[in-house]
């Protein structure tokens, strides 16, 4: 975009991208290394790219979608994610289910304030109308940038915005142009899952990248805090530089495991905890593996999976929860006229808790019938899914 390429065009450029022919891309063909339309979605929205520019995808519908006004939609990104592209699949499924037209143009401003700042005066003299922020990184800059824009914007897969000082409170909205969504459960509700998990919890080694700011500052010291006033041990395994996560997870993981060792010989009241920074949690198969017979939990759970490669429990906000609560939110704004600082801060309640009980017969750990009834997703003895999402799978 700093090229001087054009970042949005038109109805936010498709009709530029049609007029140099681009085809569409299948998914499993996708050119772009930060995105990835998924199967589900491939069936009723294709995907097309801009040969000028990588950072920008188009997204359209294959059919026409109810009889409403097309609504035109840009998606500041900050960078690559999985979690981003669940988000954004969910997003999809949300407008597709409500037969709403639309067209999403997806910027990946690479966390550059210059190139999102260009990106939102464009689709100001654009016929966008509205802007998801994808990730914490996009909404902590649409707040410092573009709090009071002409458009309305809702903010996805982002971590809490009370904690984060972008919102009074919770119940109040922003009372501007930004709806806040939260990926965060309250820290203290975690907590007490936590001790009915382990009564006798004594410690908790919590994993996390010291330059996610919004994970340090939403997950980390709140956690930090509450444990402590438990009289609960908090130990720190932080990777210093997220490009070598891996590395550093193997190195720091055996050092966190015989500090806990020292108090905790049987480690029979420790956790490890994981929160949710992508370079972290992108490395379960490593933590796994070498926290040994002390529990791996998250606060994301998306990495509780069926394979071996998984946390045993966690509990917090999925992506696709979080993102179904933005699109509704979305939905509010552009087809009922809602103003989005009327909005409150959309929370997901009760948390979503997701166990993998091979896991936990691997290393001992006796799960509460309490959490096997909330359960939204469960992993049965032989590793086989039998709840997904709140749905059943099969006689459990």
């Amino acid at each position: 975009m700093s090229s001087g390429s054009g970042l949005m065009r038109g109805r936010c450029l498709l009709i530029l991208l049609l007029a140099v022919a681009v085809a569409p891309v299948a998914a499993e063909h996708s050119i772009s290394d930060w995105f990835n339309l998924s199967t589900v979605s491939e069936a009723s929205w294709q995907l097309h790219a801009d040969p000028e520019n990588e950072n920008l995808l188009v997204i359209s519908p294959k059919i026409v979608m109810g009889s409403g006004e097309q609504r035109n939609i840009l998606v500041l990104f900050p960078k690559a994610s999985s979690a981003y592209d669940t988000a954004m699949n969910t997003l999809l499924g949300v407008f597709f289910d409500n037969q709403v037209q639309a067209e999403f143009t997806l910027f990946n401003f690479r966390n550059d304030s210059n190139r999102g700042l260009a990106a939102l005066d464009h689709a100001e003299s654009s016929s966008c109308d509205l802007v998801f922020s994808m990730g914490s990184q996009s909404t902590r800059f649409v707040y410092e940038n573009y709090s009071g824009g002409q458009l309305p914007v809702v903010s996805v897969c982002s971590k809490d915005p009370v904690l984060q000082g972008q919102v009074r409170d919770y119940e109040g909205g922003s009372g501007g142009n930004i709806a806040y969504t939260s990926l965060d459960a309250p820290v203290e509700l975690q907590l007490t899952y936590l001790l009915r998990l382990k009564k006798n919890l004594s410690q908790i080694a919590i994993v996390y990248a010291q330059d996610n700011v919004s994970a340090v500052e939403t997950q980390v010291k709140p956690m930090v805090a509450v444990a402590e006033k438990r009289g609960i041990q908090i130990s720190h395994v932080v990777v210093e530089d997220q490009s070598r996560a891996g590395q550093e997870l193997s190195d720091k993981m055996p050092q966190a495991v015989q500090k806990i060792r020292q108090i905790d010989p049987q480690q029979q009241q420790s956790v490890f905890w994981i929160t949710g920074s992508t370079s972290v949690f992108q490395e379960i198969e490593t933590i796994d593996r070498l926290a040994g017979k002390i529990p791996v939990l998250s606060v994301v759970p998306d990495i509780v999976r069926a394979d071996d490669a998984s946390a045993v429990l966690s509990i917090g906000v999925s992506f696709e929860n979080n993102a179904l609560k933005a699109g509704l939110y979305a939905l509010e704004i552009l087809e009922n006229n809602v103003k989005p600082g009327e909005l409150e801060v959309g929370l997901v309640s009760p948390p979503d808790i997701a166990i993998n009980f091979k896991k936990a017969r691997e290393i001992g750990l006796t799960v509460p019938f309490s959490f096997f009834e909330s359960a939204s997703t469960l992993y049965d003895y032989e590793g086989q899914v039998v709840r997904y999402k709140g749905e059943r799978i099969y006689g459990e």
